[in-house]
């Protein structure tokens, strides 16, 4: 799956700028969505904060096997 996505152009740069873009976008989430003052809509996004920020560790874990992939 690796190789494929290296070949599609997908580079591990990307993968680590998607990452840090993940965890930004969820402290923005967080804080935006997650600060209303209705309740249930503050239980809302703070649900969609953590949600955005687990994909972080997955384009980190892309990024770092393409960047180990022997060619």
């Amino acid at each position: 799956m690796l190789r494929k996505l290296k070949a599609l152009g997908y580079s591990a740069n990307l993968s680590y700028a998607l990452g840090f873009l993940s965890v930004i976008g969820s402290i923005v989430v967080w804080i935006t969505v997650g600060g209303s003052d209705v309740a249930e809509d503050a239980a809302s996004g703070e649900r969609l904060g953590i949600f955005i920020g687990l994909w972080a560790p997955t384009f980190m874990a892309l990024g770092n096997g393409i960047d180990n992939l022997k060619d």
